[in-house]
């Protein structure tokens, strides 16, 4: 059935995370849907819409509960905003629904997305495509790409049961264009979705066996041309109109069916993908919706993996030397051994060394704040950083918050009032000493603080930055710059 593209607790829950704490890193709140659209952002707020009518609602992109309103019911809706509207798509029938595959597509427009506006009112649905139930489509699961090349609308849509179709719309009314004859682009595949980069248009599938819960094979493929008609051909030259296919997600993490795929891009360099899981081996087996870092490798898109934290080197992309607190460099009292590696005669067996230790050199530490730095990667304690989600505190798109304090002890990196990074003796909580940690499409991280002291708002402008081989800093990000990316090494 269907997704989509642009943009970015009680008790009794606390019990659960500590017995579950993998159940921290899925979205909370109550995150059941199955088809989800693209995620639509609507006055500060984020908007989903699933199969059955209705959605998903979420104020930081972490938390996610029902409220979002969609008529019609019907399947694998579709969401888009073009200009100050929002176009809705969605599948009315089909997709073996009732037991045939007499789909029909419909169109609906709206001001905002939100049910309390007083300017919330839906269009009456416009009819754009239909299926008979006997050809070689099934007309269900839409999906819609406006080619920011051309301003030209355009959907997708179809299942198993025949061929993936494409049709032309008009982004101003919503209608089928006059005299618009549907094109196949592929097979094998349902739940298709169009998007645009670099001079590629790339057609996404979902593969796989659906709605069987824990037994659903669901997965998402993909295919790419230079054409929005096609053909799209997958990594080793498949056409997708033949089964072809690169895999952009499939299982893991204790959740299986990955399936409607949307895309979000965040900021430049910053993308997600969203997706329903079929079943959350963790939430019951339920489907819920999915949020992960969205890659590009070798002009491919690739799902990334949720940041989970860990203890870890926080290592520069400028130069790879490693984040540090600026203390004295405690040597280490081993002899040197070898003799430049020259063979020995009758030498005793090597004996592994052990690392420093923390309390080896924390009494050296001063008390207060301490200053942070960029150096060497030696395997020593004042650069061994352990970095935790912090349940309480909020989130955004497809994560939440982490605090980072060196391992052993409960001192926090934090931002300043003046653009500047510290540590303070112990963690407080305290929203700048609150980190939101992002894959970028190229596979590093952009660090971030939540806040910078005595500014209002979330933070969304400064990072924590390399402005010289040995000086961290905040400064703004910028994606064409290794200073604003880092690396966490798990030695």
């Amino acid at each position: 059935m269907k997704t989509k593209k642009y943009i970015s607790h009680t008790l009794a829950t606390a019990f659960a995370l500590m017995a579950f704490p993998s159940m921290l890193q899925a979205q909370v709140g109550q995150p059941y849907i199955h088809d989800p659209s693209t995620l639509a952002e609507c006055d500060g707020k984020y908007y989903t819409f699933g199969t059955g009518g209705g959605g998903l609602i979420s104020e930081d992109g972490w938390t996610w509960n029902g409220g979002a309103v969609r008529p019609g019911g019907g399947a694998a809706p579709d969401v888009l905003k073009i200009g100050d509207r929002y176009l809705v798509i969605y599948g009315a029938t089909g997709g073996g629904l009732g037991g045939g595959h007499n789909g029909r597509i419909l169109t609906m427009w709206n001001k905002t997305l939100d049910p309390n506006s007083p300017d919330f009112k839906y269009t009456e649905a416009i009819e754009v495509c239909s299926s008979d139930g006997m050809e070689d489509n099934d007309a269900i699961d839409p999906g819609l790409l406006l080619d920011p090349t051309t301003g030209r609308l355009w959907a997708s849509y179809g299942t198993y049961f025949g061929t993936i179709r494409l049709i032309e719309l008009d982004p101003v009314t919503g209608k089928r264009v006059s005299g618009n004859k549907e094109q196949d682009i592929a097979i094998d595949c349902e739940a298709s979705d169009l998007i645009y980069r670099d001079g590629w248009y790339y057609l996404l599938g979902t593969h796989g066996t659906c709605c069987d819960g824990v037994n659903s094979t669901y997965n998402i493929v993909v295919g790419r041309a230079k054409s929005v008609t096609g053909p799209y051909i997958d990594n080793v030259g498949r056409d997708m109109f033949h089964g072809g296919g690169k895999m952009v997600i499939a299982a893991g993490d204790r959740k299986t069916g990955a399936g409607h795929f949307g895309r979000t891009i965040i900021d430049e360099g910053v993308e997600v993908m969203s997706f329903h899981w079929e079943a959350d081996f963790d939430m019951g087996g339920r489907s819920t919706l999915a949020i992960r870092p969205l890659l590009w490798k070798n002009n491919w898109p690739v799902g990334g993996e949720q940041f989970k934290g860990g203890i870890f080197e926080i290592e520069s992309e400028r130069r790879g030397y490693a984040l540090e607190l600026a203390v004295d460099f405690i040597r280490m009292n081993v002899p040197r051994q070898g003799g430049f590696g020259r063979p020995q005669q009758n030498a005793a067996p090597p004996q592994p060394v052990a690392e420093q230790k923390l309390e080896e050199v924390i009494g050296t530490w001063p008390e207060g704040n301490i200053s942070v730095r960029i150096g060497d990667y030696m395997f020593r304690p004042h650069q061994r950083w352990n970095i935790q989600p912090v349940a309480d505190k909020g989130g955004y798109l497809g994560n939440t918050y982490f605090k980072i304090t060196i391992d052993g002890t409960q001192r926090a990196l934090a931002a300043t009032a003046d653009l500047e990074v510290t540590t303070v003796p112990a963690y407080t909580g305290a929203d700048e000493q609150l980190w939101r940690i992002e894959q970028l499409t190229d596979g590093t991280f952009r660090i971030m603080p939540k806040v910078i002291p005595g500014r209002e708002g979330i933070n969304t402008r400064y990072v924590l930055y390399s402005a010289g081989d040995s000086t961290p800093t905040i400064a703004e990000y910028d994606f064409s710059s290794d200073n604003s990316k880092w690396n966490f090494r798990n030695h």
